[in-house]
């Protein structure tokens, strides 16, 4: 699978842009502030249906245009080639088609061309809040099982109404508690099933997590994840109810697979792990985050049976010359599909690429 044409229309800097790309590795090069990123978010776009830089659609849009389009011709493994268009007008609905028909439901396109970005900011994901990183692995889940993201989207909709129904009583001092049965139980229903696929899938997620760090770092230390989720608790549905009142108060869900978190685990050196945002170094931070990514790709290339795209941000200028060693190995091995690199110095890229047997092409963006 790979995506062989991309065509832009007022999608952030772009005003108009056409591109073919070859099938091994396509490099997009060009001074900062050109849009290299902008490119690889358009396909990334193109892949799951939504920006992975932006929260809301409207954002992608051309500054003083009225809409976007994004079409791409992918070819799949079958050899069969479909063309994906993603528009976007100012106060509608985002449309999605395959071949110029629309899909019934966004989340059905979500899986069917997977794809893997790695970015500047992916360490956020050890420094900053659970939500980052549940966000992270709610994204693998929804590309590797349908069934997840169904569950996960339904979970999401019935907690709005929840709190919907929770500041309304709250404004009216008074609790219909058989009412909040019908939001609870499928609330309940909904959050195990998500939390014992998120515990399963870090489980099968580790061993090749591990492997890509031993990898990356000569096996300098030993990394963990460990999954954390008040719902493991099987007292976990009687303390839900329990904590109606406060909910109310507090107008808001408060207790949930919403609230879990994954917690990044490095060996201290003495055989006890130790957290990684507190005691890890930026270079081990680093490792960390590309060797999640490289895991990424694992499980959905072997959930899915093809390799998925891996758009590659300023890699080359984030990593110290030993890392990047190693990623360059990894593609002189065939290890990657398509990839995608960026960078604002051409040459550099060239020296280091010089020496893959794969086909690199280069696109010039801005000069």
């Amino acid at each position: 699978m790979y995506l062989e044409k991309l065509s832009l229309t007022n999608f952030k800097n772009y005003e108009d842009g056409r591109y073919t790309f070859g099938q091994q590795v396509n490099v997009i090069v060009g001074p900062n502030g050109s849009g290299k990123t902008n490119l690889l978010d358009a396909i990334y776009f193109l892949a799951l249906s939504k920006s992975a830089f932006q929260s809301q659609d409207a954002l992608s849009i051309l500054h003083d245009a009225d809409y976007f389009i994004i079409d791409g011709i992918f070819e799949e493994h079958d050899d069969r080639k479909v063309q994906i268009t993603i528009s976007l007008q100012r106060g509608q609905r985002k449309v999605l088609m395959a071949d110029k028909k629309p899909y019934e439901r966004i989340s059905e396109h979500i899986g069917r061309f997977p794809v893997v970005l790695v970015a500047p900011n992916d360490t956020d994901l050890v420094r900053e809040h659970s939500e980052d990183r549940r966000h992270f692995f709610d994204g693998v889940l929804s590309q590797l099982d349908a069934d997840y993201l169904r569950n996960y989207l339904m979970y999401q909709q019935i907690m709005k109404q929840r709190n919907s129904l929770l500041k309304l009583f709250a404004e009216r001092s008074q609790v219909d508690n058989d009412l909040l049965d019908t939001y609870d139980e499928p609330l309940l229903d909904l959050g195990k099933k998500i939390h014992d696929r998120r515990r399963r899938f870090v489980e099968e997620f580790l061993p090749s997590f591990r492997a890509h760090y031993a990898y990356l770092s000569d096996e300098r230390e030993e990394v963990t994840i460990v999954y954390e989720s008040e719902v493991s608790n099987p007292a976990f549905a009687d303390e839900f109810r329990h904590f109606r009142r406060r909910d109310t108060v507090l107008q808001r869900t408060t207790m949930g697979i919403h609230k879990d978190d994954y917690s990044f685990m490095i060996d201290s050196g003495n055989g006890q792990p130790v957290l990684l945002k507190k005691f890890g170094s930026q270079g081990q931070q680093k490792t960390f985050v590309i060797a999640l990514k490289l895991a990424q790709f694992d499980a959905l290339q072997a959930e899915k049976g093809i390799k998925p795209l891996l758009l590659l941000d300023d890699i080359f200028d984030k990593l110290d010359d030993k890392r990047i060693g190693k990623l360059i190995q990894r593609m002189d091995e065939g290890a990657f599909g398509q990839l995608f690199i960026t960078d604002a110095r051409p040459e550099r890229t060239r020296e280091l690429l010089n020496q893959v047997e794969a086909d690199v092409r280069f696109f010039e963006i801005g000069g």
